[in-house]
């Protein structure tokens, strides 16, 4: 079981707006905070991406260069650093593609837009620099993907979107994959998925939440002794066996509580808890709160953020 792809699934990752962008200097262009993950990627010319009051801090994209920017401050993509940016309605106004299409001074740029669901997708992203640059040079395959999404956003050809779509995904799974290998700040799941030592026991709570693990299994399936693995696991993961999977049963309920229409019970079963009153119990524990309680207060914020 491939760890990183149950967090993609489970966060049900979907694609939004994605355009391809040609303009000659000066331009700039300025994205809100609120894209969850931004895509940027470079196919002619270069351009320098910043987030909100670090201008200093500027990256240079160049020729298949990926760019992913997490959620918070407004964020710039522009010829040079510090440069006027102007919205996305503005932009499309002052450099419509038609008049610099083929001037070989135009940079052409990629520009897209990702949300994933709920905790275990923010957490992914969580997990990412505020901005992140993949150079082509480090990723063969991203260079190859980005070239395929720019053929296909200049060419109006059948089924196109959903070419663009799978694109963006292969794009955005390999931006993730190699932002989470070089990141200060990847999370715990993803250095011991690596660690042979324990691979085999941390996908088996992370594939299936329902079954009631003991550390005994665990360490059974990890070929040490009780004491061994708990050391082992601790000093990987930072935590204790089943602390890390009550942790992480606690954010697929809350996923669960968000997303699905199952009842409490369903819910317990799901994360490997015998009876309703006993995930009452844990979940107060965790959230202040019984889980019927909380689920409601989630949907009464979803429902004012809709109305806002």
């Amino acid at each position: 079981m491939d760890i990183l792809q149950e967090h993609l699934v489970r966060a049900r990752a979907s694609g939004g707006v994605f355009a391809r962008s040609v303009a000659v200097a000066p331009w700039g262009l300025s994205l809100p905070g609120s894209i969850q993950l931004a895509v940027h990627a470079v196919i002619q010319g270069q351009a320098w991406i910043w987030a909100d009051g670090g201008q200093a801090q500027a990256l240079e994209l160049r020729p298949g260069d990926l760019a992913l920017v997490r959620g918070g401050p407004d964020h710039f993509i522009a010829h040079a650093p510090g440069a006027n940016c102007v919205s996305p309605e503005e932009f499309r106004v002052r450099h419509p593609q038609d008049d610099a299409e083929h001037d070989p001074r135009a940079a052409v740029f990629l520009c897209g837009a990702y949300r994933f669901a709920g905790d275990i997708g923010a957490g992914l992203v969580a997990s990412l620099p505020p901005v992140l640059s993949i150079p082509a040079r480090l990723d063969d395959p991203i260079h190859g993907v980005v070239g395929l999404l720019s053929r296909e956003l200049s060419h109006a050809e059948p089924g196109r979107q959903t070419v663009l779509d799978r694109l963006l995904d292969v794009l955005v799974v390999m931006g993730i994959r190699t932002g989470l290998a070089i990141s200060s700040n990847a999370p715990a799941w993803f250095r011991g998925a690596s660690d042979p030592r324990l691979a085999r026991a941390l996908q088996a709570m992370h594939g299936d939440t329902s079954r009631p693990w003991t550390v005994d299994q665990l360490a059974g399936m990890s070929h040490m002794s009780r004491a061994t693995f708990t050391r082992v696991f601790q000093d990987v993961l930072g935590n204790a066996p089943i602390r890390y999977l009550t942790e992480w049963r606690m954010t697929v309920a809350r996923d669960l509580l968000r997303t699905q229409d199952l009842s409490l019970d369903e819910v317990a079963e799901r994360v490997g808890y015998t009876s309703l009153y006993a995930f009452t119990t844990a979940f107060r524990r965790h959230h202040g709160q019984p889980p019927g309680r909380w689920r409601l207060g989630q949907r009464e914020l979803a429902g004012a953020t809709v109305m806002h």
